[in-house]
């Protein structure tokens, strides 16, 4: 079973530049990507997937203009297009609107996967770093626990936090019944 813990860290300035140049790219790649789709719409009533949008990403990373996307994680990137994907998805099975445009001023996330991160003696340490992240553990996790998916995110307050999702194995899940039962709120006692 998957759980996630978030905590509180204190980035060194090379980090902190590091994490903040990868969220400007993870936005930038988003809105790019989320611009192309929209005008490929409009212009020529043609549905662009996931695909064809990571495909875009290796082109843009090669235009000279666009070279410090090289700089960062490729896996923050790519996640972000898979974020865009799922946005699109739900607005088309009528869950939500449209997909926005990220803003700068509201911070920013990015998600690093199993590829992308480092966990040793308790220590996370990020791709592209050379520290451990300086996490402050307000809490305890489990021993066996091995982290599947790390999310940094940089709340508007310049505060930074990390999302840990573990798959723990000591919770097992309950077992399938097809018994069920009722209850009705609106009684004042049994």
């Amino acid at each position: 079973m998957e759980k996630a813990y978030s905590f509180r860290f204190y980035p060194t300035p090379e980090q902190e530049s590091l994490l903040r140049r990868t969220l400007g790219c993870v936005r930038l790649v988003y809105n790019k990507a989320l611009h192309l789709r929209t005008q490929a719409w409009y212009e020529k009533q043609e549905r662009v997937g996931y695909a064809q949008t990571s495909s875009m990403l290796t082109d843009w990373k090669k235009q000279e203009e666009l070279d410090f996307l090289n700089e960062v994680s490729c896996v923050p990137l790519q996640q972000g297009l898979r974020h865009l994907q799922t946005a699109f998805t739900n607005f088309f099975a009528g869950r939500t609107k449209y997909p926005n445009f990220k803003k700068k001023h509201q911070g920013g996330s990015a998600e690093f996967t199993k590829s992308a991160f480092k966990f040793k003696d308790k220590q996370i340490y990020l791709a592209k770093c050379t520290e451990p992240l300086p996490i402050r553990w307000s809490r305890q996790i489990p021993e066996a626990c091995e982290p599947s998916t790390v999310t940094v995110r940089l709340h508007p307050s310049g505060r930074w936090h990390i999302s840990i999702r573990f798959d723990d194995p000591r919770i097992k899940p309950l077992p399938v019944t097809d018994k069920a039962i009722g209850i009705d709120l609106g009684i004042s006692s049994l």
